[in-house]
């Protein structure tokens, strides 16, 4: 689960985590915010929109080291701009000094003011997957940034799926790839299992309309709460909060109650993206090094399945991290936290060869 969606659903509880320790956003450069449009953006489905809308957010001056940081599922760039992360990443003297570096943070396609079905389109919006979202990050940073090569590729849950990808189909457009709360592996089991009941619970409801509603479905944010309680928080994180019966119905019933901006269509739209993600057959031709960071109470990414211990072995000059499970942990969202790795991020930005 995405930081967005815990602002968006459980924002009372998380916001109070990740504002604690790192630096505020006031040490680094106020973010820059732009918009590029594509004409005649094709799709692997072979659909395509007249015009494709990217907006992004930069953070540094541009004559600085880029990095691209990307997001997770139904975030954004600004998703990406907490205390806890950039506030622990972007700061003087930090891993990602934006005084040295030039960060690129893209609203992937379907979120942020990027294009997304609830634009207008619905659900006539051509059903996009992630070699699109990549692809189009690509021809953001090459035909309209000018930027030619990264220092590295960051991302968190979907940016980290997005990370594998990147560092197959552009293998030499950055020097480090750092992948977050993800595995080089095909949907499956409870992963795929809990993002197919989400979906199909919001289209079940008659309030849907095939996608023609006026007024958000309701099972929205009961799928979301429940999607985002059963994948997220880590069990200790979650006994923390709710360590009685009262206290766990109390929780529920803040998170139900919380305010909820998202959008259907572009909730079926973003999970149903990692439909036929699959990198794990090309691991191999993975050239950049890799540092790949996961939690041991990820929901979604479980350790005990072995499946990143066997993907890291196949990589040349790929390392991995998993963080220890704590009261303190997050489960799936613990890579928010910056402060878990930053010792780690900044070795590896210090001691990777430039290519």
């Amino acid at each position: 689960m995405t930081l967005s969606f815990w602002r968006k659903a459980f924002a009372p509880v998380l916001l109070g985590v990740l504002a604690t320790g790192g630096a505020s956003a006031a040490d680094y450069p106020a973010p820059k915010h732009g918009e590029w449009v594509v004409k005649d953006f094709r799709f692997h489905t072979g659909q395509t929109l007249p015009e494709l809308k990217l907006a992004y957010s930069t953070v540094g001056d541009p004559t600085g080291e880029p990095v691209l940081v990307l997001h997770g599922t139904n975030g954004s760039a600004e998703s990406m701009l907490s205390p806890g992360f950039a506030g622990t990443l972007f700061g003087p003297g930090q891993p990602l000094d934006a005084r040295k570096y030039f960060i690129i943070l893209p609203d992937a396609i379907g979120t942020g003011r990027s294009s997304k079905p609830s634009d207008g389109l619905r659900a006539a919006f051509p059903a996009y997957n992630y070699d699109d979202m990549v692809q189009a990050q690509y021809r953001l940073l090459t035909e309209h940034l000018g930027v030619r090569h990264v220092r590295a590729i960051i991302g968190n849950s979907m940016g980290g799926m997005h990370t594998w990808v990147w560092v197959q189909r552009y293998p030499d457009f950055m020097d480090i790839a750092v992948p977050m709360a993800s595995l080089p592996a095909a949907m499956s089991g409870r992963n795929w299992m809990m993002r197919r009941l989400l979906v199909d619970a919001i289209r079940n409801d008659p309030e849907w309309q095939g996608g023609n509603y006026t007024r958000q479905p309701r099972s929205l944010q009961f799928a979301s709460v429940f999607f985002g309680t059963g994948t997220n928080g880590g069990n200790q994180g979650l006994q923390k909060l709710a360590p009685s019966r009262a206290a766990a119905d109390a929780l529920v019933e803040q998170r139900l109650k919380a305010p909820f901006r998202g959008d259907a269509n572009d909730h079926i739209y973003q999970w149903e993206a990692s439909r036929d993600y699959d990198p794990e057959p090309g691991l191999e031709r993975i050239t950049a090094r890799v540092l790949a960071i996961n939690s041991a109470d990820d929901e979604r990414n479980p350790p005990e399945l072995g499946v990143l211990d066997k993907a890291i072995a196949r990589i040349p000059h790929a390392q991995a991290y998993v963080i220890p499970a704590s009261a303190d942990t997050l489960g799936h969202s613990t890579v928010g936290l910056a402060r878990f790795y930053q010792d780690r991020l900044a070795k590896v930005l210090t001691n990777a060869p430039r290519r």
